[in-house]
């Protein structure tokens, strides 16, 4: 399947889902759509999915020219961006991410929604830099990190907009793991299918009972939350 941006290939009971729009891998409406497109195939075709960025870029985040066409332009993007992360958090099926270089802003987001988050080494940059750039995160945001980062790190992270190395992200809680860039994939691969042969239904009744309430928690904040993300960008 080609979208805009995105590829996946079934290989070893492992989804593959290759982001890589030959930029900065910045998150817009078919980009998303598209992501969608490749879990759902994910979730039918095989036992785990393994999300890779291209080289340098994992994710920057939004798509700036969306985010800036006005207050209701920002609020649907966010929203998709909302509804792809808890798809990620609540797949039935385990979901590795291979974080290939800079993640930031909804890029962060989109780790914080994977099971095992594996890094590049690098010169690059990982984090919430939302407050920093004069946004509020989204209660989304706010609960995906409550949920992954270290207790230490949260108020940096969150409240603070720090930007990690990918050594610190690990101590963050961004990030599970970080190796050489020439290794990453092929590590990550071999995680994506140990990861898939973890039996069913035993994986899935158990992150039901692990993610249910933080997704509920996301679910019943999100609209007025979003009213309220529009509003502040006005």
């Amino acid at each position: 399947m080609t979208e805009p941006g995105v590829r996946v290939e079934i290989a070893e009971r492992v989804a593959v889902v290759l982001l890589d729009d030959g930029k900065a891998n910045a998150l817009s409406h078919p980009r998303i759509e598209a992501l969608g497109a490749a879990l759902d195939r994910a979730e039918k075709e095989a036992g785990s999915a393994l999300l890779i960025g291209r080289p340098g870029r994992f994710c920057a985040g939004f798509d700036l020219a969306t985010m800036r066409a006005g207050p209701e332009a920002a609020r649907g993007l966010v929203a998709a961006g909302a509804d792809l992360c808890l798809r990620l958090f609540e797949l039935p099926i385990p979901v590795v991410a291979a974080c290939t270089g800079h993640a930031l802003a909804a890029g962060a987001l989109l780790l914080l929604s994977s099971d095992l988050r594996l890094g590049a080494s690098g010169e690059f940059r990982i984090g919430l830099n939302e407050v920093a750039i004069g946004l509020t995160l989204p209660v989304f945001g706010v609960e995906l990190a409550r949920a992954r980062l270290s207790r230490r790190h949260f108020e940096r992270a969150v409240n603070q907009a720090e930007i990690y190395a990918p050594a610190e992200a690990v101590d963050a809680g961004f990030l599970d793991r970080v190796v050489g860039a020439e290794a990453l994939i092929g590590i990550a691969r071999r995680e994506a299918a140990r990861l898939a042969e973890l039996p069913q239904p035993a994986f899935r009744r158990t992150r039901r009972r692990t993610h249910a309430e933080i997704a509920a928690r996301i679910r019943s904040t999100l609209e007025r939350d979003l009213d309220d993300f529009a509003r502040g960008t006005g």
